[in-house]
């Protein structure tokens, strides 16, 4: 990822001058002279760009230049997902990179990697320090050396225990004013809330009783961004994930940063604009450096953060991995085939972020408006069957409403609604087969990479749903089962290593390749993928049934003259008066060009 890109011949001064307009005018609108009419924002200005010293070097990034090709593979893993007794887990997790995948994945992204209270990282205690259960520093600049590595930016919210709260209870700085606080008699009616705890935490201060916002627990309490020092602490932040060698910044949670009482507290346009000064500051540092908005919202919701190809680089592709689970256990790709129709194609300079599980959850609000309630609930009641469980939050009128389906992927791909089968590794390998193929980059979540199953013990120790998919590897344990050729997790990472190869050497698998909707029926599922030079087509046609399915070459318009072959299986297709049989969940690449 960041092959490509220009350097601006322009000259520094100018650049500068340039530079220092951008971030003035993304200021002047976050801090609107009528509520900031103190504020001096050209001084402002030149105190963010300071911080990330661009006012000794900076670089013009490209317009809507695509820095990323058919190569870029990520993998998303916590810095302790396999650890080694005696061995800081970060060298365990770069020796197991190096040894398996080298080859296979371009790019890592280690979740919160910081000291933290909660959450499993994203209750961030420093965001200058390595979590030294982990490794350091040192650790971290190793792996951004080999592969490209992507980090969090928790911007809504840090730790309670965090220095800055502790002097905002004991009313000094740094951290006196750099928390939302709000009246508790406020009516807060219409904020949308990810969780069914309490929006507001007393909290006793030297000053007396306070309410400080807390969007996802009380031990994560809010920024308040409407402080410009809030703003500056993040910048700086960001300077130094830089000089570390972070390449992609993950913007957790961005979507609630901006609160104002009196509107839903979620993708408020100073939200969107920070943002694009974010972006400014970054790219002009770094310009092959990426970011990716983390906003699991309602699917037009998501789309809004790629602005004017001038905001997020990627968004999450949050729809596709419950609705990729509907058809699979369903049988049928219909809700999945309207959604896709109805996705534009990322603008130049923008991508889609593909992924189909996550430490996290399967988010079920990506599929509000997509799915029926019913057959979300039937969503549900499947994955319950198989060991799933279930995260809630707070909705308009007291009630609570399932938020997400905390499942590995591996164990939610047992079966169908007809319950469990013997089909488990075919699905699962499809359920990855359409993500890689679709138009995007896709990232593959460590536990799926190794067929991980539920760790129910683990949601008994800790309480939280969320542990189900974040089990802790042995590293000799993992090894042992990577080389038993019959273990399920054997088969699937050989398996799963193969597709990811195949899809590495295909143009026509560039995440910005032209992608149409196939009509097949709903037994199948296909997309067809044509390379930007247009000399490679690709037509992806996956059985999501649990039933063998034929249909006529002839229905797929391949072009006659051309020679087909099956980039999975290896099969020619030369007489095109023939059916394609498709056992349960095969699928196939077919192609017109070997690219590898």
């Amino acid at each position: 990822m960041g092959k490509r890109f220009k350097i601006s011949e322009q000259p520094m001064i100018s650049l500068q001058k340039e530079l220092r307009f951008l971030v003035e005018t993304h200021l002047r609108f976050i801090y609107d002279e009528q509520s900031y009419p103190d504020l001096d924002h050209a001084q402002l200005a030149r105190k963010l760009i300071k911080i990330v010293e661009l006012d000794e070097q900076c670089l013009k990034p490209a317009v809507h230049e695509s820095l990323w090709d058919e190569q870029d593979v990520l993998v998303i893993t916590y810095g302790d997902s396999i650890k080694k007794e005696g061995e800081p887990p970060l060298d365990t997790l770069n020796n197991f990179f190096n040894k398996h995948l080298a080859d296979t994945v371009n790019g890592v992204h280690i979740l919160p990697f910081f000291p933290y209270s909660s959450d499993d990282g994203f209750s961030v205690i420093d965001y200058t320090q390595v979590n030294d259960g982990l490794g350091d520093w040192g650790d971290i600049e190793e792996i951004a050396s080999n592969f490209d590595l992507m980090a969090d930016l928790v911007v809504n919210h840090c730790s309670s225990r965090s220095r800055w709260f502790d002097n905002f209870k004991q009313c000094k700085e740094p951290g006196k004013n750099y928390f939302f606080e709000c009246d508790p008699s406020a009516d807060t009616s219409d904020v949308v809330r990810p969780r069914t705890s309490p929006l507001l935490r007393e909290v006793e201060t030297l000053e007396g009783k306070k309410y400080v916002w807390c969007t996802f627990s009380h031990d994560q309490v809010d920024l308040n961004f409407a402080n410009p020092d809030v703003l500056c602490e993040m910048i700086q932040i960001i300077k130094l994930y830089l000089d570390r060698g972070v390449k992609i910044f993950r913007m957790d949670a961005v979507a609630f940063v901006w609160k104002e009482l009196g509107t839903p507290c979620i993708h408020h346009p100073k939200t969107h604009e920070l943002v694009r000064l974010m972006r400014t500051l970054i790219e002009h540092h770094s310009p092959r450096a990426i970011i990716i908005t983390e906003t699991n919202v309602p699917n037009h919701e998501n789309l809004s953060y790629f602005g004017n190809a001038n905001e997020a680089h990627a968004v999450y592709n949050f729809s596709l991995p419950p609705l990729l689970l509907n058809a699979l256990i369903t049988g049928s790709s219909a809700h999945l085939k309207a959604w896709q129709m109805s996705m534009p194609p990322a603008q130049e300079g923008t991508f889609y972020f593909n992924f189909i599980a996550s430490h996290d959850g399967i988010g079920l609000r990506p599929a509000e408006g997509l799915l029926q309630d019913q057959e979300i609930d039937t969503l549900i009641n499947t994955m319950q069957s198989f060991g799933a469980r279930i995260s809630w939050r707070a909705a308009q009128g007291g009630l609570n409403k399932a938020y997400e389906i905390n499942v590995t992927l591996f164990d939610a791909l047992q079966g169908t609604t007809k319950g469990p089968d013997k089909w488990q590794i075919q699905r699962f390998l499809c359920a990855h087969g359409i993500m890689l193929a679709l138009e995007g980059i896709p990232a593959i979540y460590i536990h799926s990479l190794v067929a991980t199953n539920n760790y129910q013990e683990g949601v008994e120790l800790t309480a939280s749903n969320r542990t189900i998919n974040r089990y802790k590897w042995d590293a000799d344990e993992l090894e042992t089962q990577l080389a038993t050729e019959h273990t399920h997790h054997a088969k699937v990472f050989e398996q799963l290593k193969r597709l990811i190869s195949i899809r590495r050497g295909q143009q026509a698998f560039h995440p910005n390749a032209t992608q149409f909707t196939l009509h097949l029926g709903d037994q199948l599922f296909g997309f067809w993928r044509q390379s930007i030079r247009r000399d490679q087509s690709i037509f992806c046609i996956y059985n999501v049934t649990d039933d063998t399915v034929t249909i006529p070459l002839s229905s797929i318009n391949l072009i006659s003259l051309n020679k087909w072959v099956d980039l999975v299986s290896g099969q020619e297709y030369t007489d095109l008066h023939l059916d394609l049989v498709l056992e349960p969940y095969q699928f196939v690449w077919l192609t017109n060009k070997i690219a590898c």
